[in-house]
């Protein structure tokens, strides 16, 4: 029974080969002159002059070359060359060739053609059954003005791709592109990166881990740790599409743009931008940083913009449901503008700033900083200043316009200019003794640690000191009045709330 089942399987075997064999075709061959010698690779073909050799869809040409007629495979020397289908040619000095696998390998002085490219290399292994070539010793590409090199990779002839890995260089004429792994497209000029890249030009420098960049028109998508800088500016992003000519570009998600020459870094999770005419927008938790020397402002708004003014300058603005924090400063309002040209803060629509234990409102509000402090605070319109005492008891301070003045980043004076009202609980040791509420045209308030030290009056003024038992309830909380804390940020965090 044994003996049987071999000789079913031995039977298989010879209609399996026997059914390989007539797959096969057999290479064709001719040559100006030919000797066979039988003691070389079990009987081989010696062909000299004008070697020629036909095999399906594929036209070999070289000096010499030895063909196996068992094997169905060849050697050939000097002046070789492969015509594929006239889409490809490939150019060497040695070659062998297996017609079963019909894989080509050559090497020295290889050059390999398609329809818009031309590789150069020491050795190449071409697959003409798959139509795909691949070098493991480096190999340098020309396509039109874009020069390509890396230590490994392969040529798709089928759909015109080629893919390198290992020390990826492209030349272009405008910029240089480095990279890890890359597949360029010959027909749409399209790299694509599949590991961490970096493109250097006169004008900028781009990085990402993955993405692809158009050679064509200087497009490009880039992701994975994407950045962008200029001269002046940087921006980094989850993903971020770019325009190298026009400077413009879509970010998306952790997006970073960083202003060098003017302090200020923009966040946001989606933006638009053009950095030659210096441009942004930001929306999507959208903030604002103004970098001073010991701690930053931070704004956060639904949008945020910024733009180049006529002098040279930029103007920041932000927009709805504007929160502001420092250290020593926070506030609120619904739109803010800052330009770079006075350094100056302006806030609108129900500003309300808060510094230590005060809070100040007004109907306009502007936060003047020098030497990247904040060195003055202007308010006009209903300008109004309360300081807590206990959940009932409020210092107020009112006026038409004020102006806070900041020395080392704290409050320390307040000029009240029209139509001054106070509400001042007076102590002793910490003990309240009273409450002197008084009307000036204008005042001035002293400020230590941050709280209510001493108050001037100045033109006529009216006040009245009560004993604390004694107060008339309606005149200790003036028209206007309303307290925020509620909202006031206590953390840079807290901008987003």
């Amino acid at each position: 029974m044994a003996r049987k089942l071999s000789l079913i399987f031995l039977i298989i075997l010879n209609i399996a080969a026997s059914a390989a064999g007539q797959d096969r075709k057999q290479i064709e061959w001719q040559a100006d002159s030919v000797n066979y010698d039988v003691n070389i690779g079990q009987g081989a073909y010696r062909l000299i002059g004008n070697v020629r050799f036909d095999h399906e869809d594929v036209v070999m040409f070289c000096d010499s070359a030895y063909y196996y007629s068992k094997t169905n495979s060849l050697d050939a020397y000097h002046n070789i060359h492969i015509n594929k289908s006239d889409t490809v040619h490939v150019y060497g000095e040695y070659m062998h060739y297996d017609g079963n696998t019909r894989i080509a390998q050559i090497w020295q002085n290889v050059k390999m053609e398609g329809q818009n490219t031309v590789l150069y290399s020491s050795r190449v292994e071409y697959d003409l059954g798959k139509n795909i070539g691949y070098y493991t010793h480096y190999a340098d590409i020309e396509s039109g003005e874009n020069k390509l090199r890396s230590r490994l990779g392969s040529y798709n002839a089928n759909n015109e791709t080629y893919f390198f890995r290992d020390s990826v260089t492209l030349i272009n004429p405008d910029y240089t592109m480095y990279s890890d792994t890359l597949s360029y497209h010959i027909r749409t000029g399209i790299a694509y990166f599949l590991g961490p890249t970096e493109i250097l030009s006169d004008s900028g420098y781009i990085y990402c881990e993955n993405g692809w960049y158009n050679t064509e028109t200087n497009t490009s998508m880039l992701k994975d740790k994407a950045f962008v800088q200029n001269q002046s500016q940087q921006v980094t992003a989850d993903s971020m599409y770019y325009e190298r000519e026009t400077g413009y570009g879509e970010a998306y998600s952790n997006i970073d743009l960083f202003d060098e020459e003017q302090n200020v870094i923009l966040r946001g999770d989606r933006a638009s931008f053009n950095q030659q005419e210096d441009r942004s927008l930001l929306t999507d938790s959208a903030l604002f940083i103004y970098i001073t020397d010991e701690d930053s402002i931070y704004v956060h708004a639904d949008t945020l913009r910024a733009i180049p003014d006529t002098g040279g300058f930029r103007q920041f603005k932000a927009y709805h449901h504007v929160r502001l924090y420092k250290s020593n400063l926070q506030g609120k309002c619904d739109s803010l503008y800052y330009s770079t040209s006075d350094s100056v803060l302006r806030l609108y629509d129900e500003p309300v700033l808060w510094s230590g234990e005060n809070q100040l409102s007004a109907e306009y509000i502007e936060i003047r900083t020098k030497n990247q402090q904040v060195d003055q605070l202007y308010m006009d319109q209903v300008a109004f200043i309360i300081n807590r005492e206990d959940s009932t008891k409020f210092n107020q301070i009112k006026g038409r316009n004020m102006t806070c003045f900041f020395r080392d980043n704290d409050l320390y004076k307040i000029e009240t200019v029209g139509n001054g009202q106070t509400v001042y609980y007076a102590k002793d040791q910490e003990e309240i003794i009273g409450v002197n509420v008084a009307e000036s045209s204008d005042l001035t308030v002293w400020f230590r640690d941050n709280t209510i030290d001493a108050i001037t009056f100045f033109t006529n003024p009216v006040a009245t000191l009560y004993p604390l038992e004694l107060a008339p309830e309606e005149e200790l909380i003036l028209d206007d009045f309303s307290w925020h804390e509620s909202i006031r940020p206590g953390k840079k965090e807290d901008v987003f709330r």
